[in-house]
C-alpha cells in the first residue's frame, strides 16, 4: 500500500474549507490538473455521493476517474474511493482512495490529505515513484485549496 499524507494550516474557517472540499464541483479550483467534474450525484449527508473527475495528463490527454464517497462526517472528515474495476487504472491499481480531515480552531483549519493506493502486479515495485508523485499532487492540492480560499500561498506546514 502506497500511503502518503500532507497537512497544512489554512487561514479559513472549518465551515469555509468544508464547503469547498465536500462539493466535487469545486475540484477544478483546487485539485491539480482537474479541468472539470461530470456526473455529480450529491446525496444528502454526503455519503454515497459520486462524480467523475476529468484531468489532463502531462501529454495533454484527458483522463477520467470515477469516485464515490464511502464515509463523511460534516466539517471533519471525507473519504473518497476511486472506482477501479473496468477502468484503465485496473492495470496498475487494486484500490485508490483519498481521505480529507479538517481540524478547525480559532487560528484557522488544519487540512490533512491522505492518499492510499494499493498497486497491482509489477506496478508494486514502483511504490517509491508512486509515493513521490502522490506527495507532489497532495502538496499541489493544498496550494490550490489555499488559493481557492483566498490565501496567499505558502501556508504553514502542520507536519506529517
Amino acid at each position: 500500500m502506497a500511503s502518503v499524507e500532507e497537512s497544512r494550516r489554512l487561514d479559513a474557517s472549518v465551515e469555509d474549507v468544508w464547503k469547498v472540499v465536500s462539493d466535487p464541483h469545486h475540484l477544478p479550483r483546487w485539485w491539480p490538473r482537474t479541468v472539470r467534474v461530470e456526473g455529480v450525484k450529491l446525496v444528502p449527508g454526503v455519503n454515497r455521493s459520486r462524480f467523475t473527475q476529468v484531468m489532463v495528463s502531462e501529454r495533454g490527454n484527458p483522463v477520467r476517474a470515477d469516485f464515490r464517497c464511502v464515509a463523511a462526517t460534516e466539517c471533519q472528515r471525507l473519504d473518497w474511493q476511486q472506482t477501479i474495476a473496468g477502468t484503465p487504472f485496473e492495470r496498475f491499481l487494486r484500490a485508490s482512495g483519498l481521505q480529507i480531515e479538517l481540524d478547525g480552531s480559532e487560528e484557522g483549519t488544519t487540512v490533512t490529505l491522505c492518499s492510499d493506493q494499493e498497486l497491482r502486479g509489477l506496478s508494486r515495485f514502483g511504490g517509491p515513484l508512486m509515493k513521490s508523485a502522490s506527495r507532489r499532487t497532495l502538496i499541489g492540492a493544498l496550494d490550490g485549496l489555499e488559493a481557492a480560499l483566498g490565501g496567499t500561498g505558502g501556508g504553514e506546514e502542520a507536519g506529517r
